[in-house]
This record gives C-alpha cells, structure tokens and sequence, in this order.
C-alpha cells in the first residue's frame, strides 16, 4: 500500500470518528491529526484540496 493510501485510509478513519461526536478534546485530536495528514498528502501530491471532507 502506498504512503498516500495509507494517509487517505488513516483520514477516513478519523473522519468516521468525527462523524460519530467525540467530545471536544477528543474532536481536537482528530483534527489535528486531520490537519497533519493533508499536510502530507499535499506535500506527496496525491491529493487535491478541493476534495477534502475536513476544510476547516
């Protein structure tokens, strides 16, 4: 598996847990890793922005 399908999966992942309404620390973490991984995908290229699910 490549590193961007590794990142895409990790992001569906949390935004499946976004979805279910963690708690407000909880809901932090995620979208600071949410953040973390577009950094990446962004930075590999694979990835375009005008399709993200967690514009900010």
């Amino acid at each position: 598996m490549s590193a961007v399908a590794k990142l895409l999966a990790q992001k569906e992942q949390l935004l499946a847990r976004l979805e279910s309404d963690p708690g407000s620390n909880e809901s932090a973490e995620i979208q600071a890793l949410l953040a973390k991984i577009e950094t990446a995908l962004k930075l590999l290229g694979g990835h375009d922005s005008a399709t993200s699910g967690a514009d900010e």
